[in-house]
């Protein structure tokens, strides 16, 4: 089969394209797919660059989907022909988060799946939804899931509230759409204007540039009549949060996501304990958030934000463009 390598020392140069055994067939409780996409995310673009070390000839790409081609015995929540996605947390099926963090994820800890074929557990990956294809299935594992813990099996999302976005990377319009489909006010921020617009379309309330506003957190409650928002999804890390505090409502809720803006920085704890806000940190979610948010997709309809498609040959300009930040939605690779 068809892979990508990271070579010692890791960087984009370093990703090899080569040719690796098939799996074999599957065993007891596990499946063959074969996978046809991957998308791109922050975490791989770090693996890849070599941000997070990891073991020398892995294989990248912490989100995989494509067809069953076999199960083994006892497996009876796939058939063959049926279009499977992979979870980022393989061994975490539900309740809390596992002590072990990232030593089973794909393209960390463990291979991931910028590959032809895998075998794996079946509980390591959920079904698609209905009417989905492969490229946006692929986006689901950790942007879909992200947002949706963040907002709903966090933050107990409502019909009614309001929810701030930052960006136009994937978490963030998957948490556009998934507010919308409870019926939520939006507000959007980004430093394009042009990408405001393309948010806009999707669903978002009101629009906020940034780079023209920077104390945007004052902006969001001028919008909200000095109110504030009731949820956040808190991309930038330590160079956004002291505006989210201020465009939180109190006993706001943010959901602590990205280090896009900065992985350590001065935290107003006293605003946070004066506005009784929750503050949550969080790493995408368990199997169950995956199904119960597939589960919800299937009802709702909204379907995800693909941006460019590589080929899997091309993983290393696939990342150049992610780095860039010239990109609306998920980035996607065929393979």
């Amino acid at each position: 089969m068809k892979a990508i390598q990271i070579a010692a020392p890791a960087g984009l140069d370093a990703l090899r394209f080569v040719d690796l055994p098939d799996p074999g067939p599957p065993g007891p409780g596990e499946i063959l797919v074969r996978l046809r996409a991957s998308s791109l995310n922050y975490h791989d673009y770090l693996v890849a660059i070599g941000g997070i070390p990891t073991a020398d000839g892995r294989i990248p790409m912490s989100d995989g989907a494509g067809e069953v081609l076999a199960v083994g015995e006892g497996v009876k929540d796939f058939a063959v022909g049926d279009l499977a996605v992979s979870t980022f947390f393989p061994l975490w099926q539900d309740g809390d988060a596992p002590d072990d963090g990232f030593a089973g994820v794909p393209g960390d800890g463990a291979d991931g799946y910028a590959r032809e074929l895998v075998v794996a557990p079946a509980t390591a990956f959920t079904r698609a939804p209905k009417g989905w294809d492969a490229a946006e299935a692929a986006t689901i594992t950790c942007a879909g899931v992200t947002a949706w813990r963040g907002l709903v099996g966090d933050g107990a999302l409502k019909g009614g509230e309001t929810v701030l976005v930052q960006g136009t990377g994937g978490v963030s319009i998957y948490g556009l759409q998934i507010a919308k489909a409870f019926g939520c006010t939006v507000i959007a921020t980004s430093s394009s204007d042009e990408k405001l617009e393309r948010l806009k379309a999707l669903g978002a309330d009101s629009l906020i540039n940034y780079k023209s506003e920077p104390e945007w957190g004052k902006a969001v409650r001028k919008l909200t009549d000095g109110r504030g928002v009731d949820h956040i999804l808190e991309i930038g890390g330590a160079g956004t949060l002291p505006q989210s505090i201020v465009a939180a409502r109190n006993g706001g809720h943010i959901a602590l996501i990205g280090v896009l803006a900065g992985v350590a920085g001065p935290v107003p704890t006293v605003a946070i304990m004066g506005k009784q806000l929750k503050v949550i940190g969080l790493t995408v979610g368990s199997r169950r958030h995956q199904l119960d948010m597939i589960r919800a997709i299937d009802v709702a309809g909204y379907r995800p934000v693909l941006d460019r498609r590589f080929p899997l040959e091309q993983l290393a300009d696939a990342f150049r463009h992610q780095a860039s930040n010239r990109h609306f939605g998920k980035i996607v690779v065929d393979i």
